[in-house]
């Protein structure tokens, strides 16, 4: 028996392939499955099922294309309506791998058809859990992802939640190996550890929300303190549930090269979105104007997801030459199946082209602290909530990146703000959105609160402020 989990760090997600004796099962996949089918064909084995925890909402699932490639079956547990054919398993329902059993628990509260999976290896013992979004290490799956379509309250979804722990995970042995689906990073809990693997004994002890004295007290504490969801969530269930386009025909039709004459007629007669997924110090010094800066080098897939609301959107690709198709495969795993074309040669070719480019008013931390001493300019902080109150800069103001379409429009462009996140990445998201919608009455910190926190910079803890002056 193998057990591998493949960990995807822009998702903060984990898959699971899994041999026996000739057979294999792949749990949870990404929609790119070129790597699992490079280790069916290493391991000279057969894939038989791909076993989906829920319809996820954070990423695209390969199960479609999988099912395609190998014909294997993929198997959901009870509840799941799918628009293709699927086993729809029933609670307690095992399936055989090789030598080993793998069992559906069925545990709604994430969602309704959420289900984990026990594998009881060839001595019949259990093994390992593979948790899916019910248990995280750390935390538990949200419950109010699926009110709309459970008709229920997230209270209600909390409290068959409570109800699946507590009868189908907490009398499992300690030393049951706990596999989630997602770790540290995901929108889908809000207190994960960092470790991707535990045993379920250490996270009884250790898990907060298996440690409320009962059911009410578990509601109100996983219910606490939950941020909206990302915008592009809704569409991603929708392309689990009802099927999608293969993967393969997404990523042809995006690598489609064009000379900047091309692009930039392309851009104008389509409306398409620029995205631009450099690294953010090297965009701030060239970029196309009205281009969006996301950086394929950091949480790409979850703030495109988060900045861009439309997954329909038409998008026209600007990358660091030989990284197009990393870029369109990144788009893929959360829906984003509509890039049209990329600019041949890069950004470099545009410029050759004599073509107007645009800038951001980048500073050092150092620079910051002189103005800062001396100016005291409004400075707008664009961390998550947490992380301002943990640590921020002396009178400056919390504006999350993720609700930027809001908070934007009490920008006054006659007021000029400094702009900063923890290292740079958010800080330049948000720069290259407020330059697309003719903000030009701010600069932003190269290196973030990371960088600011050692030029003795005065801090302050525990205040939250989320108005401007």
């Amino acid at each position: 028996m193998k057990i591998e989990q493949i960990y995807t760090g822009c998702l903060a997600q984990g898959a699971y392939y899994i041999v026996s004796e000739g057979e294999a099962a792949i749990i949870d996949p990404l929609r790119e499955i070129q790597p699992y089918l490079e280790r069916l064909a290493k391991d000279g084995v057969k894939l038989k099922y791909v076993f989906e925890t829920h319809f996820h909402a954070d990423f695209v699932s390969g199960h479609l294309d999988l099912k395609r490639k190998t014909n294997a079956d993929i198997v959901y547990g009870p509840n799941a309506n799918c628009d293709f054919e699927c086993v729809s398993a029933k609670d307690g329902q095992i399936f055989e791998v090789g030598k080993i059993k793998i069992k559906v628990l069925h545990t709604p509260g994430h969602t309704m058809e959420s289900s984990c999976y026990l594998l009881m290896d060839e001595a019949g013992k259990d093994h390992s859990l593979f948790s899916g979004d019910t248990l995280f290490l750390g935390d538990v799956g949200r419950p109010d992802l699926a009110q709309k379509s459970a008709n229920m309250t997230q209270e209600d979804l909390a409290g068959l939640l409570y109800d699946s722990l507590m009868n189908k995970i907490m009398p499992l042995s300690d030393d049951v190996i706990v596999y989630p689906a997602h770790g540290a990073g995901s929108a889908c809990g809000k207190n994960m550890m960092k470790e991707t693997v535990d045993s379920l004994g250490n996270q009884k002890r250790v898990n907060y929300a298996l440690n409320q004295k009962d059911k009410s007290s578990f509601i109100e504490a996983v219910t606490e303190g939950l941020l909206p969801p990302p915008a592009y969530f809704g569409a991603n269930v929708s392309m689990n549930k009802k099927g999608y386009e293969s993967v393969d025909e997404v990523i042809s039709r995006g690598l489609n090269p064009l000379d900047p004459t091309e692009f930039r007629a392309m851009a104008e007669s389509t409306g398409a979105l620029l995205l631009d997924t450099r690294d953010a110090a090297i965009f701030a010094k060239n970029f196309i104007p009205q281009s969006i800066n996301i950086g394929l080098k950091g949480d790409f897939a979850p703030w495109v997801g988060s900045m861009i609301v439309d997954v329909n959107q038409k998008i026209l690709l600007i990358t660091k030459d030989g990284e197009e198709e990393e870029s369109l495969i990144r788009l893929s795993r959360v829906g984003f199946d509509h890039v049209i074309g990329y600019l041949k040669g890069g950004i470099e070719s545009w410029i050759a082209s004599g073509l107007e480019t645009d800038y951001v008013n980048r500073i050092s931390a150092t620079k910051f602290k002189e103005i800062y001493d001396n100016e005291h300019p409004q400075v707008i902080d664009i961390r998550k909530e947490s992380e301002f109150e943990s640590e921020h800069v002396k009178d400056s103001v919390n504006l999350p990146l993720a609700n930027i379409n809001e908070w934007i429009q009490n920008i006054n462009p006659a007021n000029h703000f400094v702009i900063h996140c923890a290292g740079g990445y958010r800080s330049m998201i948000a720069s290259s959105i407020l330059q697309a919608r003719g903000y030009r009455n701010f600069t932003e910190v190269e290196g973030g609160f990371n960088a600011i926190r050692k030029e003795e910079v005065p801090v302050t803890q525990f205040v939250c402020q989320s108005k401007l002056n």
